[in-house]
């Protein structure tokens, strides 16, 4: 019976951590950025929850993953987040996948997988590579169908508003 609890707790805490990210994911859309929401919790506290914000800052760097992991070393003092997770709406990209190694985040919840730069499972399993100490584990597919929705939108318009008027692109 203890099992089934922790297993549920666990469950809950996916859901609550997905929702956040997917609450942030929507932000980010309405802001016209690539709609792609984290949050980074240590328990069931958020540390930080952020949204993609490379257009409105100019910064490559700014995607929801690196905000979160930044602004969640400021807020406990340190860099090591080995009792965190990072929840997010897309598969973590080369440098974000590399970011979660760097800074050990224990754990890493990600909804819509990226076949073309994912690089937690999809195209590369960068946390789990020994040279990076490979302490990052990672679990796909939370709400995937929501998070997968919500960057569909996204381009099915970006392609819309770039066609011509008479159809053509």
């Amino acid at each position: 019976m203890p099992r089934e609890k922790e297993a549920d707790a666990a469950e809950a805490r996916r859901e609550e951590g997905m929702e956040l990210a997917l609450a942030e994911g929507r932000k980010a859309l309405a802001e016209g950025e690539v709609p792609v929401g984290a949050v980074l919790m240590r328990g069931g506290e958020v540390l930080w929850a952020d949204h993609n914000r490379r257009e409105q800052t100019g910064d490559p760097t700014a995607h929801a993953e690196m905000l979160c992991l930044r602004r969640g070393t400021e807020r406990l003092g340190g860099w090591r987040l080995g009792e965190c997770t990072l929840y997010v709406t897309l598969e973590p990209c080369p440098m974000c996948a590399g970011a979660l190694a760097m800074s050990r985040v224990g754990r890493c919840v990600w909804g819509a997988a990226d076949p073309e730069k994912g690089c937690c499972g999809s195209v590369y399993d960068l946390p789990a590579d020994p040279a990076l100490g490979g302490g990052t584990r990672w679990s796909a597919g939370t709400r995937e169908r929501e998070c997968r929705e919500l960057l569909q939108s996204f381009f099915r318009k970006r392609r819309t508003e770039k066609q011509e008027p008479d159809g053509r692109e």
